[in-house]
């Protein structure tokens, strides 16, 4: 168990992390908040943090060292992370009003709170830059005097990914009631999909372009 010193400090930067910018989970529960409302935008949420059920323990058994090492596998997760957010944002964008849970007939149908989550769980997989934040910052405040390192790799990687829940399920219930707002207006719901749509491509568009994180963690 860290210290309480350590763990203070590990939670600040954790803090200061997620406050720094809008990432691709923020990013797609804000989508799924304004497209298809709070529960959905919170499923979403939910699967981005869930997918710390496997990259923790990898991280503690090192694997993530492995793939964060390796050039031509590093290029490998952002290219999956990049096609996976430009076809979820292709298919916000044209799969039509019945995608976003907008019948035919003007009655709503509901929105799969499984295939959020789903979404959420691979989007956050697939983001290298989580996988290289975790590997830079979690190892500074592991120490042997403390106890076992594994242990501590488990309770800082939970700690960081409570407090992503906490974040992300805040921006799920406000995009939410944005989206809420909006439905109330038919003439909106067109928007609200393309919107959607047009943030994940953006989304994954950036991430194919943008250079290894790694070399601004040195």
């Amino acid at each position: 168990m860290p210290d309480p010193v350590t763990y203070a400090a590990f939670l600040g930067a954790v803090l200061a992390y997620q406050l720094s910018g809008i990432g691709p989970d923020m990013m797609l529960v804000i989508g799924r908040g304004v497209a298809q409302g709070w529960r959905v935008a919170l499923a979403t949420a939910v699967g981005c943090v869930a997918a710390g059920f496997i990259q923790i323990p990898l991280l503690a058994l090192g694997l993530v060292s492995l793939i964060s090492s390796s050039p031509a596998l590093y290029a490998l997760l952002q290219l999956l992370g990049a096609g996976y957010l430009i076809y979820v944002g292709l298919k916000f964008l044209f799969a039509g009003k019945k995608y976003f849970g907008f019948a035919g007939t003007g009655e709503a149908s509901k929105p799969s709170l499984t295939g959020a989550f789903r979404q959420g769980v691979i989007c956050n997989l697939t983001n290298p830059t989580v996988l290289a934040f975790m590997l830079a910052i979690l190892p500074q405040f592991v120490h042997l005097s403390s106890g076992p390192a594994a242990m501590q790799f488990l309770i800082l990687g939970a700690t960081m990914k409570l407090s992503g829940l906490v974040m992300l399920g805040s921006v799920a219930l406000a995009s939410g009631a944005v989206g809420g707002w909006l439905m109330r207006n038919r003439s909106f719901q067109l928007w609200q999909q393309r919107f959607a749509g047009a943030v994940m491509i953006g989304l994954g568009l950036q991430l194919l372009l943008s250079g290894n994180p790694r070399a601004d963690m040195r």
